[in-house]
This record gives C-alpha cells, sequence and structure tokens, in this order.
C-alpha cells in the first residue's frame, strides 16, 4: 500500500480488568489508510463548496477590501504608485496566495488529518498519541498556536465589519461620523445573536459568498481588461525586484502583505466540516481568482489614478452602486466573523475534551453536530472586539496589530506538522525542503509583523501567552489533582471484595444507581461516601468512566468497553464510554445505547436510574510541583468550571452530588 499522509490509524486502548473485557476493538489501521473516517466522502462535492465559500472563505475572501489600502497607506514612502510598486505588490500577494494558501494548506497539510479532522487542535492531539522526538514541548507549542487562534478571533471581525462600513466614507462622505457607531451596532448585535444559532441563516452563508466573489472578480477584471499590462504583477521577478530594490523596507512591508492570506488557517481548522476536495475545489476554482482579480484591478486603478489609494476597493465600483456594495460587503464581512467565532466556540470546546481548559458551559443550538455556544468565549470577545473597534477607530489602524497572531499560527501549524510526518518515516530531504519553503515564508511574514507591536500588535501576542499560560496551567493542575484523587479513591476490586466483611452488614437499596468515575480501575469517591456514610449499596449498580479520545468523532461500534468487577451478589457493571473532542458526551443517552447493543441487561431500568457525582473541593497545600499563586489560579478556574450536571447531560432530578475534598 502506498504510503500517505491520511494520519486516521488510531487504535482505541482497551479497557476493563484482564479477562472481563466485552466487545473488543479491533485495529483499523488499513482501513483508515484507504480513506475511511471521511466525514463527508459520500456527500455532494459541489453542495459542499458552495457551503465552504460562507464557512471558510469568509476572512481571506474579505481581505481584497483593506490590504492594498493599507499596503500603500502604511508604507508610501517604500510602495510608489509606479508600475514597479503597483506589479512589486501584486507578485508579492500572488506568491503568498499560492505558497502559503495553495501549496501549504490545500496542498500539503492538508492531507494530515485526525480521522478527517484538521487545525491546530487536531495536530496537538496527533503529536500526543505518537511517538515524536520533544512531545511535551510541541503539545505545549499547539496550546500557544490554539491561543493565538483565541486572540486572532477579537481582531478579525473588528477589522473586517469596519472596513466594510467605511465605504461609506467613499459613497456618502456625509455619514462618515457614522462610521464607528454602526460598526459596534452590527458586531454587538452579532455576538448577542450567537445564543441563538445560525443554523437559520447559515444556508444563505455560501450563496451570498458566491455572489461576492463574483462581484469583486467582475470588478475588478473590468479594470485588469482595460488595462492588461496589470497581469505583469503575476510574475515573481517582481516581487524578487521589489526586495532587491528597498531592501528592509521592502522586509517591512511583508507586514500589510500578509493581510492577503489572514484566515488561510482556516482551510485546514475546517477540514472536518467539508472534506479536502470541496474545499480545493472552491479554493482553484472561484476563491483564488476572484480575490486576485480583485487585486490586480485595485492595482491597475491605482496605476490610472494614484489618489485613489484611499480606498481603491470601493473606488473601483461605479458610483450609483457604490452603497449596494458597501451593504454586500457588510454582510460578506458578518459572515466572516461568523466562521471565526465558530471557529473559536469549536476551538474552545476541543481544548475542553484534550484537557487543556476546565469544563466549559457549552450550548447546542441546533440538532446539527458542530453548531454550539459558548457563553465564556462569546463574551470574552465581544468584549475584545468593542474595545479594539473604539481604541482605533479605523481598519488602516487595526491592521497595525493584526498579523502577528495569524503568522504565529501559520509557523506552528507547519513545526506541528513536520513533526507528526517525521513519525510516519517519511524521508528526511522530503521534510527538509517543505520545512524550508514554508518557514522561510512564514518566518519572514511573522517577523515583519512584529514591527507592529510598537503600533499595538503586543496585544494578540499577550493574549495568546496569557491564555496558553491558563491552559499550561490547568493542565499541570489537573494532573497533580488526578493522581491525589487517584490515590484517594483506591481499587475498585479491593473496594468491591472488602464489601462483604464489613460491620455491620451493607444494606442493599432497591433502584438502579450510575456512578461516575474518571477510571475503570478505582473506585468513585461518592461510591465510596455513600457506602461509609449511609452504609448502603443499590441492588444494581453501574459505573461510568467518560474517556475523551485524541480524535473528532467514535464510531459506534468503537463507542464502549464493558467489564464486571467484583463477585457474587457485590458485582457491578462498569462500561467506558469514549466521545471524540467534537462530540457531545450525554451519559443517559451513552447508557441506552450499551444497553441496545447488550453491554447492559435488556431490563435495567435506567429510565428511573439515580446519579452519583463527586462534587470535589480542591485545597492548596504547600505541596511542590506548582507555585502558590499557579495554584490559587487553578481553584478559582476549578470553581467556576461548568458543572458536570450540564456536561454529561444529567437528569438534575435524579442526581446526587457527594461533596470530598482533594489536596492539590
Amino acid at each position: 500500500m502506498r504510503r500517505s499522509f491520511n494520519e486516521g490509524a488510531h487504535k482505541l486502548r482497551p479497557q476493563g480488568h484482564a479477562g472481563r473485557t466485552t466487545k473488543p476493538l479491533p485495529h483499523r489501521a488499513a482501513r483508515e489508510l484507504e480513506g475511511h473516517g471521511e466525514p463527508v466522502a459520500h456527500a455532494g462535492r459541489v453542495m459542499l463548496a458552495l457551503g465552504a465559500l460562507g464557512v471558510v472563505y469568509g476572512d481571506i475572501g474579505t481581505s481584497p477590501l483593506y490590504t492594498e489600502q493599507v499596503v500603500f497607506t502604511a508604507h508610501g514612502s517604500t510602495v510608489r504608485t509606479t508600475p514597479a510598486g503597483v506589479y512589486g505588490v501584486s507578485s508579492l500577494i500572488f506568491l503568498a496566495l499560492i505558497i502559503i494558501v495553495s501549496l501549504k494548506y490545500a496542498g500539503v497539510i492538508m492531507r494530515a488529518h485526525n480521522r478527517g479532522d484538521g487545525g491546530i487542535m487536531a495536530l496537538t492531539a496527533l503529536v500526543q498519541r505518537r511517538e515524536v522526538a520533544r512531545k511535551a514541548l510541541l503539545v505545549t507549542l499547539g496550546i500557544f498556536g490554539a491561543s493565538l487562534f483565541l486572540g486572532d478571533g477579537m481582531i478579525t471581525p473588528a477589522i473586517s465589519v469596519t472596513s466594510a462600513v467605511e465605504g461609506l466614507n467613499v459613497a456618502t462622505p456625509g455619514l462618515t461620523h457614522l462610521v464607528i457607531p454602526i460598526s459596534l451596532a452590527i458586531l454587538v448585535s452579532l455576538f448577542v445573536l450567537q445564543r441563538f444559532g445560525t443554523g437559520t441563516v447559515g444556508v444563505v452563508f455560501g450563496p451570498v459568498m458566491l455572489l461576492w466573489f463574483a462581484v469583486i472578480a467582475v470588478l475588478g477584471g473590468r479594470e485588469v481588461v482595460e488595462h492588461p499590462e496589470v497581469l505583469q504583477g503575476l510574475s515573481p521577478s517582481y516581487g524578487v525586484r521589489f526586495f532587491l530594490d528597498h531592501g528592509f523596507a521592502a522586509f517591512l512591508v511583508l507586514g500589510s502583505v500578509v493581510l492577503a492570506v489572514t484566515g488561510a488557517e482556516a482551510l485546514y481548522a475546517d477540514r472536518g466540516h467539508f472534506g479536502p476536495g470541496p474545499i480545493r475545489l472552491s479554493w482553484f476554482a472561484i476563491v483564488l481568482p476572484g480575490v486576485m482579480l480583485s487585486y490586480l484591478g485595485q492595482g491597475a486603478l491605482i496605476l490610472a489614478h494614484p489618489q485613489s489609494v484611499r480606498n481603491p476597493f470601493f473606488l473601483l465600483v461605479p458610483s450609483g452602486a457604490r452603497i449596494a456594495m458597501v451593504l454586500l460587503a457588510t454582510v460578506a464581512t458578518i459572515i466572516a466573523s461568523q466562521a471565526v467565532i465558530s471557529g473559536s466556540f469549536s476551538m474552545a470546546r476541543q481544548a475542553v475534551q484534550l484537557g487543556f481548559l476546565p469544563m466549559l458551559n457549552v450550548r447546542h443550538t441546533s440538532k446539527v453536530e458542530g453548531q454550539i455556544y459558548v457563553p465564556a468565549i462569546n463574551w470574552g470577545l465581544c468584549l475584545g472586539v468593542v474595545l479594539l473597534v473604539v481604541a482605533f477607530g479605523s481598519s488602516s489602524k487595526l491592521a497595525n496589530i493584526y498579523g502577528v497572531a495569524v503568522t504565529g499560527t501559520f509557523v506552528l501549524d507547519t513545526v506541528l506538522f513536520l513533526a507528526v510526518a517525521r513519525s510516519w518515516g517519511l524521508a528526511r530531504w522530503k521534510l527538509a525542503s517543505l520545512g524550508a519553503l514554508f518557514l522561510v515564508v512564514e518566518v519572514a511574514f511573522f517577523a515583519s509583523n512584529l514591527a507592529k507591536i510598537a503600533h499595538g500588535a503586543w496585544l494578540p501576542l499577550l493574549v495568546g501567552v496569557a491564555l496558553s499560560g491558563v491552559m499550561i496551567n490547568w493542565r499541570k493542575g489537573r494532573e497533580i489533582v488526578t493522581r491525589n484523587r487517584t490515590a484517594q479513591e483506591g481499587s475498585l476490586e479491593d473496594f468491591l471484595a472488602e464489601l462483604p466483611t464489613r460491620e455491620p452488614n451493607v444494606l442493599r437499596a432497591p433502584g438502579v444507581a450510575v456512578h461516575l468515575s474518571p477510571d475503570s480501575q478505582l473506585t468513585p469517591l461518592a461510591l465510596r461516601a455513600q457506602v461509609d456514610h449511609v452504609n448502603a449499596l443499590h441492588e444494581k449498580v453501574v459505573i461510568v468512566s467518560v474517556e475523551n479520545v485524541g480524535l473528532p468523532y467514535v464510531r459506534d461500534e468503537d463507542r464502549f468497553a464493558a467489564c464486571t468487577p467484583g463477585r457474587g451478589q457485590w458485582k457491578v457493571r462498569h462500561i467506558t464510554a469514549r466521545f471524540g473532542y467534537q462530540e457531545r458526551s450525554p451519559v443517559p443517552a451513552a447508557l441506552a445505547m450499551a444497553r441496545k447493543q447488550g453491554l447492559l441487561e435488556r431490563n435495567l431500568d435506567l429510565e428511573h436510574a439515580s446519579y452519583f457525582v463527586s462534587r470535589i473541593t480542591i485545597l492548596p497545600t504547600r505541596a511542590p510541583g506548582m507555585a502558590q499563586w499557579r495554584k490559587k489560579l487553578f481553584v478559582a478556574m476549578a470553581r467556576n468550571a461548568a458543572s458536570p450536571m450540564s456536561r454529561f447531560g444529567l437528569p438534575g432530578k435524579r442526581t446526587v452530588q457527594l461533596g470530598s475534598e482533594v489536596d492539590l
């Protein structure tokens, strides 16, 4: 079988006690390497490509609104409105789109997936479970990349919507003073509406963005037809010549050129929703031609009318259609912002499932998997976006802080991908060639954006560092608490073996009790507390362990493992339920499925079962392992975590919480 980049061959770890595990889990490596595991393999490619336009390409598709305006106005002393300047900028934009988007994301890195899923969290999950060098460092880099993505989520809506509304400066200059109030009203309304979900309006995202790309292609193409010489800007020689003529000043221009590829990581992050084929189809057939025609058309307009650098995108539009174009651009940027916000929700949930964040309150806004609402992330982003728009006041000033986070994510994606690809046994010279091509370009973009730090680019970096620090701190504290809790819980087999000898005798209460436990080998604290304090045990006891695996989805046939620890009348049933990091984990529904599969008694009364969970109080101590301030931060996060009842979908009227204390 020809070796491929496809990474979906994870063998799920069998659970349970020796000799008592049911439903063995077969290794499906060969099937996965042959392409199985693609969640959208049989869907209509054209319809998926249309859907990808609305979700994947909103950010990169609206970049023509401000990219060339920022390049020519922010670097006016370097980028002249001459053929050499215009062709040089067009060449740099084209090269960036080809190398970063077409070759790296749509071409190479798209082939690495975690059972169909993509994105930096998927790469981090792959690193966690594969034998790679410096695994701990790479996982930390993945956490930092995810944090940068969330930091970038504040800037994208601010700059996109503001740049669209700024079309009023061209269409109706008398309304210039309303640009910021209108932008804020749109953005705040967008965040307020998140709690209702996007399912109703989501069906129009694709057609609207298709219209958007058609319009910008026609407007740009019309100018290119009138000035065909601008097509010379597609030649790499003009980009090289631009660097030779301007030296270090040209290097700083890259900090604005990178605006053309912001949102490129969405191609990979949304791989699991649409599949690689539809994403590539929409990119090469619609998005790339559309945005390049717009960039070339703006360049031709600047050559013919140098004063148009103040807003070349809207000046391409005939005066009578500018109001309509402002409305279309606003809708397109709202769609772009929605994609970033939804992506932030998904990223946060993946971080929770992989153990990098405490349990967050996640609401599912429709029956469609993936449409979720995370209030903490939503209102955090909303506050950040409003502060950015008020503080900076224009898209050109917002551009001064844009680029550091996204280019940092580019670099980290490449580093993690190279590490995973190396673990597959890929030849060193191939990895070296790919790494050299991608990293030279991406590190250059990242370094040029560092020059913006003095203008406010420190903000997304600070957000990224802060969020990654929070995630790393939570992971470390979680390891310590888990170790201490494990010692306190003790062996489940030993606990059950002691029950017949207890004095007075343990009473058996009627009914079914379901206890949640983090491990099949350990005694749930709530179960131990029930016996110690009440001296009673239910007639039927089911212990459930929810295992979050480093995959986006788990097949139903791989969902459960079951065992029966204990002997005689003291036997209990243990079920391990596995969930991917893009799945919900409702325990009652999982138990009903396990009963249907024959892993539980057919007549087991789950509909009236009582659920028992441990309400843990974490006590910071002077024990080594974490600084005191880190322990206090961990405790504060744990106190504000979502309740296990909401995370696991437990019925409130039939759930009992028993308190226990664990040292940190």
